[in-house]
């Protein structure tokens, strides 16, 4: 089972390895000290279980979890902190497990064997989306300080999600609405493709797919009528190659 250790206290993120290793199968792909570090993390390596800490800086572990409930997929998630009246709100966030610091090995076994949830490599593919027809519905509504805002499909050239609200660029500028971008993507995924855990663009509009120049291994979308580059993400690279060598 793949893991990804969250907590912003590098001696606290140390136990949680230490403990790991005490039990077979586990393997620890990655870290993070913070929320938002977190979900790139998990974005990049798609565990299957999450360690995670609640009170950190900016984000904290239960926005993290909510965020995480969200995906087709999600990992499971066992929230380790040193309150004990999160726990309520911990399980409001989809958690699986609900750890108290200092952890203690028999607490984790408990805990670990409560999950049981299988690897993504165990679970069936999910179908892909037809290009064929159109999308579920035919707009997308924002209110701004005119009123309502209609907002057609084929006027959007991307969605960027970030936290709360959803930025919604297109011909003519750009709204926020509240949407989540796994709701969007179930609704137009005829016709948009995810990029990112933060970016789902319109495939019309796809311009070029560029990297860093430096030595970092970065990609990045170029979208017609937008001045803004958007991430690719690593494990959506594969497939958005694979789109620009198709169309």
């Amino acid at each position: 089972m793949r893991v990804v250790i969250v907590d912003d206290e590098p001696l606290a993120r140390e136990r949680l390895r230490r403990l790991l290793a005490e039990f077979p199968g586990y393997e620890i792909v990655g870290e993070a000290g913070d929320g938002e570090s977190a979900l790139d993390v998990i974005d990049e390596e798609e565990p299957d279980l999450v360690l995670m800490d609640i009170r950190m800086g900016g984000m904290d572990g239960l926005q993290v979890g909510r965020q995480l409930a969200e995906l087709e997929t999600p990992p499971a998630v066992i929230f380790t902190t040193a309150y004990s009246e999160h726990a309520l709100s911990a399980y409001d966030a989809a958690a699986q497990g609900y750890l108290l610091k200092p952890v203690r090995l028999e607490k984790l076994k408990d805990a670990l064997m409560r999950v049981r949830k299988p690897t993504r490599a165990q679970r069936p593919a999910a179908a892909a989306p037809t290009a064929q027809g159109r999308p579920k519905r035919e707009f997308v509504l924002a209110t701004t300080r005119d009123g309502l805002v209609r907002v057609p499909v084929e006027d959007i050239v991307y969605f960027l999600a970030d936290q709360k609200y959803t930025t919604v660029c297109h011909l003519h500028g750009e709204v926020l609405i509240e949407e989540s971008l796994k709701t969007l993507e179930e609704d137009f995924a005829p016709w948009f493709l995810r990029i990112h855990r933060k970016a789902l663009v319109a495939t019309r509009f796809i311009a070029s797919l560029e990297r860093d120049r430096g030595g970092e291994q970065h990609h990045w979308l170029k979208m017609k009528h937008a001045t803004q580059a958007l991430p690719v993400s690593r494990r959506r690279l594969a497939e958005v190659r694979r789109f620009l060598t198709e169309a």
